[in-house]
């Protein structure tokens, strides 16, 4: 079967980004490398934890080298992609984030090819997709919006008080995280229970809105096709066109080729890259060194609180409070729930009892500062190491600059005087080295040397590949990128539906899509 489209990756930017082609009445194929993740109570217990579970693998996995170690890490691989075991922070980048800063770019050529202004009614509508609970008005440096969140925030928890007041007494204006967490039942869906576990655990309850949850589905109602476990290993080209999307299934080993007369190709910012060096697909692009470069994933730490009685004795999920004063200068610092379950799982038996008696009467606060996009921060194929699937191994090298290191010890410094004058005894710093807000791998922009992508994510030397997912995104703010890549993904798939019809002239596929063409001008 020929498709009009195939989709590979199921996560923000290929769950997105299909859904306008599916509402034009397109025949979809999304492709996704893992299956789907069952829920349940089991999801509440210490092997919930999404790095525990079988979706987090080594079937996937990677090696890293850095300035300090090297490493060898797992990816994860499931229906709904890394949503269904984030945190559901959802928020917008701010109008600076799309504008030019020396002091990030440098000399790497990362600038965004439109501004805020364009991403603006995107970002409203995959807010209304996911349910995103906020309170708008109250963020220091708050971009504009053009509708009010779908829904309100839930009452601050214990600890989220606790939080707000010491940085407040501190000068700072505190403000609520976006969250795509339905707190209210509706239909045959349940409201959030308040468990505690959101934050790297896939909902039992089925009320965060991961795509597994919410979007995919809806999409498998209206016609998509969804071959989960299927691992794309290879895309073939012929005169400027990809001409075949090959696949082997991760069950039986058979292998299969698919065609379509797009391919969007959403399946992250390590393995979109990874899938088109092992393609050769460089070669056919005029920024064919950018391929698979300037990879960036904030400059991350957790800083946690220690305090004489439990400041959370219900574990209500807190992750509630953001500190947002010194976002241009530096980075933001969201509260953050010390993952009790997660650190009971991971240590020695002998570790346990004493690490869950600290994180239990512990607070936390995550830093982010947007790290700069530097060439040698890349990934690359290595054919010395070929899977079973028949894919070069995927090599990953990092490091963070002087820069980045200040920034995030400034945010470090301020989050730990939050937390003493909430009333914490001592503080700790623990390093994030995960890949989880990984971006820019093969980045949009105006200079066709310098981006891998136009503006509409279109690969430059093939006319109808498009890449949807982080990879696409030349900065990566100070903020979690998930609504923005969701974003961009609708705006893309909207284009090409929309171009699809005047192709077609279907008068039935112009009305269902017109809510997903608002007027965009691009500079």
């Amino acid at each position: 079967m020929s498709w009009d489209a195939i989709v590979i990756g199921s996560g923000f930017g290929g769950a997105l980004s299909a859904l306008p082609l599916v509402q034009a009445g397109q025949r979809v194929l999304m492709i996704e490398r893992g299956g789907w993740v069952g829920r349940g109570p089991d999801n509440w217990g210490k092997s919930g934890a999404g790095l525990l579970t079988p979706h987090h693998t080594s079937d996937a996995a990677f090696r890293v080298s850095g300035a300090h170690r090297n490493y060898r890490a797992s990816a994860w691989n499931c229906v709904g992609g890394q949503s269904v075991f984030y945190g559901a922070a959802s928020y917008r980048f701010r109008e600076s984030d799309f504008q030019h800063n020396t002091d990030v770019v440098g000399d790497s050529g990362a600038e965004w090819p439109f501004r805020y202004e364009v991403l603006e009614p995107f970002y409203a509508r995959a807010e209304m997709l996911l349910g995103v609970g906020g309170q708008a008005g109250c963020e220091p440096g708050e971009p504009k919006r053009s509708t009010p969140f779908p829904q309100p925030p839930p009452p601050l928890s214990r600890s989220a008080r606790r939080i707000a007041e010491a940085a407040t007494r501190l000068g700072f204006t505190p403000s609520r995280i976006p969250l795509a967490i339905s707190y209210a039942a509706s239909g045959n869906r349940r409201g959030c229970t308040m468990c505690g576990t959101c934050d790297g655990y896939a909902c039992a309850a089925e009320s965060k809105n991961d795509l597994a949850t919410g979007v995919i589905p809806d999409l498998l109602r209206q016609g998509m096709t969804l071959r989960a476990n299927t691992v794309c290993v290879r895309l073939t080209a012929q005169t400027g066109r990809v001409t075949g999307v090959e696949c082997v299934n991760r069950v039986t080993g058979e292998r299969e080729t698919f065609r379509a007369r797009r391919v969007l190709l959403a399946a992250g910012t390590l393995a979109t890259p990874h899938l088109l060096l092992a393609s050769d697909l460089a070669r056919v692009n005029p920024a064919a060194d950018a391929v698979g470069r300037y990879l960036t994933r904030h400059r991350n730490a957790v800083v946690l609180g220690a305090f004489a009685r439990r400041p959370n004795p219900t574990a209500e999920f807190d992750k509630q409070i953001a500190i947002l004063d010194l976002y241009e200068s530096a980075g933001s610092i969201q509260q953050l729930t010390p993952p009790t379950g997660l650190v009971k799982a991971y240590l020695p038996p002998a570790l346990r009892t004493p690490a869950a008696i600290f994180t239990s009467h512990a607070l936390g606060l995550l830093v982010i500062a947007e790290d700069q996009p530097r060439a040698n921060n890349a990934v690359s194929v290595d054919w010395g190491s070929i899977d079973r699937y028949g894919l070069p191994g995927l090599r990953v090298r990092h490091a963070y600059s002087e820069r980045d290191e200040r920034l995030a010890g400034t945010l470090v410094e301020q989050a730990r005087a939050v937390l003493r004058e909430a009333g914490a005894l001592f503080t700790i710093v623990h390093g994030i080295r995960t890949f989880s807000h990984a971006l820019g791998t093969v980045r949009m922009g105006d200079d066709s040397r310098a981006s891998p992508l136009d503006v509409w994510g279109r690969y430059r030397g093939l006319d109808n590949l498009f890449v949807v997912d982080g990879s696409a995104l030349p900065r990566s703010a100070g903020l979690n990128p998930s609504l923005t890549i969701a974003a961009n993904a609708l705006r893309v798939g909207s284009h090409l539906a929309g171009t699809a019809v005047s192709q077609s002239g279907g008068a039935v596929r112009a009305r269902r899509i017109q809510r997903y063409l608002p007027t965009m001008s691009i500079r």
